[in-house]
């Protein structure tokens, strides 16, 4: 089955938030930030901003009749700055007006007085200065200071762990319609709506049920609009309360890039301790997050990074501390991994350090610690159905990788220039919120007269195939074609309550909310269809391409003479389904428990090609093999693992954010700041679903493929990198990213660069010399 949406979308029909019929007199808003990272907000001057014809009205945090607050997990962060700005781009008023360009052209003329502070943009600045998020947190096992004794090689060494732009096609938006009785209908592009609910609610004053939240689809989300949509949506809202127009505001590009934030940068350290045949005995890890000015999700991320700081192998002790660093960076936010990717670089990349000192190849050491069932996890939950090491020889066996390194040992030697590298990428990632009261949902189903099924949930389609998944599964419960399935909008008047469509785990709580809800249906029918038909035990009826079959013979009736007979008699048609994932649980206070309902495990193999004279390079092949369980949608399916891949090799190749010193974000549009297109990705990109797996928590066996083929995308840094030491063996490991085709000519020729940079210093030294005057 094709996803949903493919024939809308390709004829331009889908429809967005702006697509929506706008409402008689609906006004535009643009907001105007803070020109500077850090400072006291002494004045705003608004008077030539109010002059521009058009302009209907400016906002402040003065107007605001709630609490101006939108921090979700810490009530850190203002909806509008008061006294103090904090990063570069920080709401500090709203204009509205009849056109978005008058909107933005009154927005520029707004100014302020400031007086600046000091400004911190780095991490280990941040937490040396006691700027910390929350609580400072450490997962143990095992004791890692008595295994230090016995380990015959420990090695040490840093990280550094760029962030990424979402870069999603629709950037933020929101329209805020009023309606009677002071109610507000919000029209919004996020993951969470109702977490929008719950703000609007929260900025205006108001109880949740004043205020409705729709959304159709999304234009891309990534993590980007699972808590942040809901700022943009509330400044919205407020226009609309206040002018009783309706509102809307988008951002523009390059407004969405500088005012919004980014996966997070991490600093990390490592000390790993192994035996000489390559097992791992003890490791550490301490990681400090950027975590931007204000909380956001990242002490959940930060969590999130310390569940996955072994990745797929096991080591019997363990100490990872982990801080979340206040800095005057945009807030940082969930991304696709939601923290799990940072993780697990800095193991690959202590392992990577161990095989340079135990003289062997990474992949020698992770086969020899890839985890199997029963191990334990840092967090004391135990391994089950661990297909890990079934995915690296489904690797080895369907690929040839041993030809294939093969290959590459023999093109390096008959090639100067030009390099190979290799890497294989395992990945282990946990399914479930790690916030265990998010692991919940419901669904509304209704059956028509007409046999045709409308199904309402709180999932969210951001381009992920949900609603085509839903369908699927809503039309297999009651054995019927898919075209009679609709799958309604996700509306917080008919599922309350909802979670973030995040953490992989959509599908799996939704989908299960939907089979609960049409099962439930599916009861009344069987027990009224026996009756009807004087037979016996109605688990024996089945619906097979919409013909009632009692043990496997035709009754004579269909699904459409069951529902009008089953209406006329007065059986309800409709039920509401609830979910909550079943045995998860987490204690903080031990940092122990049992997290996660599954894990999805699988290997990657990268084959690249480096010129080591102009830096550059291109990825030649990419083999995958995936642990899916039972795919729902094969085709949905494949095309989220290749996209996740995508975003993992842009995270680990080009994807560069830059910042100055002063908080000013510089890489802050498509022109200076690259992504992945077609040309970038692997020229032979070949993806393997592990076979024979069955998933008992997913609906009808499948598992999560949301977030973990992103992981995928690691291995890429450390192929370049054994390419790099290829042509260059006595190069150090520097743990960077991303790998840039600049960074990597400045790895490879370091030598000569520095004797460049001393002749010109040498040059600059003699220009400077003051000229003697002759007489």
């Amino acid at each position: 089955m094709k996803h949903i949406d493919a024939a809308t979308h390709t004829r331009g029909e889908s429809q967005y938030i702006d697509d929506v019929p706008q409402p008689e007199g609906m006004l535009h808003a643009a907001v105007f930030g803070s020109p500077i990272a850090h400072g006291r907000l002494l004045t705003i001057d608004l008077d030539k901003a109010r002059e521009v014809p058009g302009v209907r009205t400016i906002l402040t945090a003065d107007d605001i009749p709630g609490e101006n607050q939108v921090g979700a997990l810490i009530a850190d962060e203002m909806l509008l700055a008061e006294s103090t700005v904090h990063f570069v781009g920080e709401p500090i008023a709203l204009v509205l007006a009849e056109t978005p360009a008058t909107a933005h052209k009154a927005a520029q003329m707004i100014s302020v007085e400031t007086e600046a502070l000091p400004v911190i943009t780095d991490p280990r600045v941040a937490f040396e200065k006691g700027e910390i998020i929350g609580a400072t947190r450490t997962f143990v096992l095992g004791d890692v200071d008595q295994a230090w004794k016995d380990c015959d090689v420990v090695v040490e060494g840093s990280c550094e762990i760029a962030g990424q732009e979402h870069l999603y096609l629709e950037t933020q938006r929101a329209r805020a319609v009023p309606r009677e009785d002071g109610c507000l209908q919000i029209y919004a592009s996020t993951q969470s709506p109702y977490a929008v609910q719950k703000g609007v609610a929260r900025i205006l004053g108001l109880p949740h049920h004043k205020v409705e939240v729709d959304v159709k689809r999304l234009g891309g989300g990534f993590g980007g609009k699972e808590d942040q949509a809901t700022h943009w949506a509330c400044l919205a809202a407020l226009g609309a309360q206040i002018t009783g127009k309706a509102i809307e505001l988008v951002l523009p590009r390059h407004q969405d890039m500088v005012m919004t934030g980014k996966r997070h940068p991490y600093s990390s350290d490592y000390k790993i301790g192994l035996k000489q045949d390559g097992k791992i005995v003890a490791y550490e890890a301490r990681h400090y997050q950027n975590a931007g000015a204000a909380a956001d999700l990242s002490p959940a991320i930060l969590e999130r990074t310390l569940f996955h700081s072994t990745n797929a192998y096991f080591i019997p002790n363990v100490r990872a501390f982990a801080a979340s660093c206040r800095t005057n960076l945009p807030p940082n936010t969930a991304f696709r991994g939601f923290g799990g990717p940072q993780g697990m670089f800095v193991i690959e990349s202590a392992i990577t350090k161990a095989a340079e000192t135990l003289e062997v190849t990474r992949e020698e050491i992770q086969l020899k610690n890839l985890l199997q069932d029963h191990d334990i996890f840092p967090y004391g939950q135990q391994v089950h159905d661990a297909n890990i090491r079934r995915t690296w020889q489904e690797a080895e066996k369907s690929f040839k990788l041993k030809n294939l390194q093969k290959r590459i040992r023999e093109f390096n030697d008959n090639h100067f220039e030009k390099k190979k590298g290799f890497a294989i990428m395992p990945i282990c990632f946990g399914i479930s919120f790690t916030a265990t009261f998010l692991n919940q949902a419901g669904a509304l189903v209704h059956v028509y007269t007409d046999g045709s099924v409308s199904v309402s949930t709180g999932g969210v389609e951001m381009g992920q195939g949900l609603i085509t998944n839903l369908a699927k599964i809503a039309a297999t419960a009651f054995g019927i074609d898919e075209a009679r399935v609709k799958v309604e909008t996700t509306n917080t008047t008919r599922v309350a309550n909802m979670s973030p469509s995040a953490a992989s785990a959509t599908t799996d709580l939704n989908g299960n909310a939907t089979l609960a809800a049409a099962s439930e249906i599916l009861q009344r029918l069987k027990s009224f269809a026996v009756k009807e038909l004087n037979l016996s035990h109605p688990e024996r009826l089945t619906i097979e391409k919409e013909t009632l079959l009692f043990e496997g013979k035709e009754t004579g009736w269909t699904w459409q003479k069951l529902v009008q007979s089953a209406y006329f008699n007065r059986v309800d048609l409709s039920a509401h389904g609830f979910y909550a994932t079943p045995g998860v649980w987490f204690n903080k206070d031990k940092e122990k428990g049992h997290p996660f309902a599954y894990h999805v495990f699988g290997t990657a193999a990268f084959e690249v090609t480096v010129d080591c004279l102009r830096g550059t390079y291109e990825i030649d092949k990419t083999k995958i093999v995936h642990d899916l369980g039972r795919p729902m949608n094969e085709l949905i399916d494949r095309g989220q693992i290749e996209g996740g891949l995508a975003q993992g090799l842009g995270w680990m190749t080009l994807e560069e954010l830059k910042f100055d010193d002063q908080g000013r974000y510089l890489s802050n549009s498509l022109a200076s700041y690259k992504v992945p297109d077609v040309f970038f990705m692997p020229d032979d990109l070949e993806i393997k679903l592990l076979e024979n797996v069955n998933n008992t928590w997913g609906p009808y066996g499948t598992k999560a493929v949301g977030e973990p083929p992103l992981m995928y995308g690691i291995g890429v840094f450390f192929a370049l990198q054994d390419a790099m030491r290829a042509f260059r063996p006595e190069m150090p490991l520097t743990f960077d990213t991303p790998m840039t085709p600049e960074k990597v000519l400045m790895q490879l020729h370091r030598d000569e660069i520095e004797g460049f940079k001393t002749d010109s210093d040498v040059m600059a030294d003699h220009q400077e010399q003051p000229v003697k005057e002759t007489e």
